[in-house]
């Protein structure tokens, strides 16, 4: 027979950042101690509000598995006689593990044969092993943040006031805290405040809905979004996607009730950016806008309640919100009275990073990193004097009264001070540019000036981290480092531009040298950096459906430059599938071999004895020429293809030529040549990584 399980931990509110994450482990960890305990179930769902983490297990065993354990005796010779029969040693081996010895196998193995008893252990009941079992999931879910209260030493996210579990019709009363679970849960605080039995598993959602609890956070979510959806329709607007924003709103309620405020249109002056991060990262508002997607004086704002005084709500939602954008904007009017250029003067007296100077040494670094890298990737001089202009401004607007209230804004307020002191479109957007991506999915940045300065500020912090001794470590990385990189290799990937990440990271490390005394020297913080971005490198180019192997064998020629990366992956994917190139790798694979043998790849022709070697190395020479056509052209597929025929001069050369030969000069000029030969295939794409 199997039963219905469910469990439930009803607590104070739970943050709402918390709530997906401990709903998943909560699955994962009932699947988990499930499996363990050979307790057979059919599928787990769970449900979460603020006050309640519960899992629903379907079709749950009422017995464990049964298990045989198979447990080795004496060896057979010494069990049984040669004519079958059992010895003392059978019999007391039987006897000692409660099995007839009729039941006795005998098993060959790698030492002999052997006597083995097979012994059948029946399963216990899931409702006793629940009374442990369900407090060791409770114990072993883990959170960002956790607290204890009461006299006992047990953490949880937030105190745990009523445990619920019910298998089948039966109550597990298992202990936890000084609280024994029961058959009861509750209902919402406000509308149905008093206890709610539950008799079997399978009542408990439709039970908490006619308490005003909407438990299930999918159907949450989508009722959020119907009511929100239809409630901005229904006020002639609409609102933007925003899946983060959904998810935090019906994390922090159970029975929610849309409802539209407005707001005085004067505010419409304001940056949109602004607007939006007013409503929704301080009061989780959502902005309706227009159909031409201009903002419209509204919001929109979910409660966790009915409809009941609802306009009371709506008009303590205004008032709050009307707070908020006075002063957002008391500040922006207040900014745009100082000269932008005079708050770049601030920065001098903001700390960047204690081993690493001021905002201001950054700004003057990334004017010249800026300038480098402009001239780096040939854009014109206009683009470039731009970029340096931006860098110049980029770091204003972080000593704003604005920035300093929403610092989520820092760069889009600056794009607004610049615009206002009359900058140029391109330094403007440049600024409002160069902090993408911010996240992780995040847009990259769409002008050159964007590129460049962006480009210019991530590699400026990862050199200085790295110079100091700051590295990410595990799970560890305060200053976002490796979301800098990957930023650094995606814009450089969009963009299709070439940069050697090499030579700009020394060029960096330069600029903090001039003024900073720093803890490693250039060529440790050029290997480090290296490998960083190379780390980054490969796994955008696995996310891209390339093959590791290929990924490993163009990020040795090319893992210094992300678009040259990728192009050289993509090309070497392409040639992998043409018969051609077993034919390549073969005679690729020859030379390598022996070529590890060589001192250096110095040739000199005059040292050649043998038509063949002379006709490997002129072969080469012709073929190469080809190849170099292609690459420069950036072809890869094409230089690959210019190199097939050297399989057959390869070929020519081992079966006539005799390479280690006692003569030292000749032995080490053919080591050379092979080695020179290897090394340039290598520099197109290192083909003994391939896994083929």
């Amino acid at each position: 027979m199997a039963k219905d399980l469910l469990l439930e931990i009803g607590t104070e509110e739970i943050p709402a950042r918390f709530l997906s994450g401990a709903l998943k482990e909560l699955a994962e960890k009932c699947m988990e101690k499930f499996s363990e305990n050979r307790i057979e179930f059919q599928k787990v769902r769970t449900y979460g509000t603020p006050r309640r983490l519960a899992f629903l297990a379907y079709h749950v065993k009422e017995k464990q598995k049964d298990t045989v354990e198979k447990v080795r005796g004496p060896a057979a010779s010494v069990g049984f006689t040669s004519d079958g029969k059992p010895t003392k040693a059978a019999l007391g081996f039987a006897r000692s593990q409660g099995v007839a010895v009729e039941d006795l196998l005998i098993k060959n193995t790698d030492s002999g044969d052997y006597v083995f008893a097979l012994k059948k252990n029946a399963g216990q009941q899931t409702a006793v092993l629940l009374l442990d079992l369900l407090p060791s999931i409770i114990r072993e879910l883990s959170f960002p943040k956790t607290m204890r209260w009461g006299e006992g030493n047990f953490r949880f996210v937030r105190p745990i006031r009523w445990l619920l579990a019910v298998f089948g019709q039966k109550v597990i009363p298992f202990e936890l805290s000084g609280l024994r679970a029961g058959g009861t849960t509750r209902g919402h605080r406000f509308l149905a405040p008093c206890p709610v039995e539950i008799k079997t598993a399978s009542e408990y959602e439709e039970r908490l809905e006619r308490c005003s609890v909407i438990a299930d956070t999918e159907k949450r979510n989508s009722l959020v979004y119907r009511q929100i959806s239809d409630l901005a329709r229904k006020e002639g607007g609409r609102i933007e996607e925003d899946q983060t924003l959904l998810e935090e709103v019906s994390n922090l309620l159970e029975y929610p009730t849309a409802l539209c405020g407005t707001f005085d249109p004067r505010y419409l002056e304001l940056p949109d950016e602004v607007l939006v991060t007013s409503m929704k990262k301080h009061q989780r508002y959502f902005p309706v806008r227009g159909d031409e997607g201009e903002l419209l004086p509204k919001f929109i704002a979910v409660r966790d309640g009915n409809s009941d005084y609802l306009d009371i709500v709506r008009q303590g939602n205004e008032k709050v919100l009307k707070a908020r954008l006075a002063d957002a904007s008391f500040f922006y009017n207040e900014d745009l009275k100082e000269k932008i250029t005079v708050k770049v003067k601030k920065l001098d007296n903001v700390v960047f990073h204690e081993k690493l100077g001021t905002m201001g040494d950054k700004t003057s670094r990334l004017m010249e990193l800026s300038a480098y890298i402009g001239n780096k990737l040939e854009l014109p001089g206009p683009v470039v004097r731009d970029a340096v202009r931006a860098a110049f401004l980029s770091k204003a607007d972080l000593v704003s009264e604005m920035v300093e209230e929403f610092p989520e804004l820092q760069g889009i307020m600056g794009f607004y001070y610049a615009a206002h002191a009359g900058e140029r479109e391109a330094v403007c957007a440049g600024i409002r540019e160069h902090y993408l991506p911010r996240f992780t999915g995040d847009e990259l940045p769409s002008t050159p000036v964007g590129m460049v300065l962006a480009v210019a500020d991530k590699i400026d912090t990862i050199v200085g981290c790295f110079s100091v001794g700051i590295q990410p470590t595990g799970s560890q990385d305060p200053y976002a480092l490796r979301r800098q990189a990957l930023g650094v290799c995606h814009i450089l990937i969009q963009q299709d531009r070439h940069l050697s990440l090499k030579e700009t990271v020394e060029a960096s490390y330069g600029l903090y040298r001039r003024k900073l005394k720093l803890l490693l020297e250039s060529e440790a913080v050029v290997e480090l950096a290296g490998d960083f971005f190379r780390q980054r490198l490969q796994n955008i180019l696995i996310e891209k459906g390339i093959r590791y192997d290929i990924v490993n064998a163009i990020l040795k020629p090319a893992g210094d430059d992300p678009a040259d990366a990728l192009r050289r992956a993509r090309a070497l994917a392409e040639f992998c599938r043409r018969p051609e190139m077993e034919e390549l790798l073969t005679g690729y694979n020859r030379i390598k071999k022996i070529a590890y043998n060589a001192r250096s790849s110095e040739i000199d022709p005059v040292l050649f004895k043998q038509q063949e070697e002379k006709m490997l190395w002129d072969s080469f020479q012709r073929l190469r020429k080809e190849a170099n056509k292609k690459i420069i052209q950036e072809d890869y597929y094409g230089a690959l293809e210019m190199l097939i025929p050297l399989r057959k001069y390869a070929d020519i050369f081992f079966d006539n030529v005799m390479v280690m030969v006692d003569e030292e000069q000749i032995k080490h000029n053919r080591l050379a040549m092979l080695k020179h030969i290897s090394d340039y295939i290598d520099g197109i794409a290192c083909l003994s990584e391939l896994a083929i």
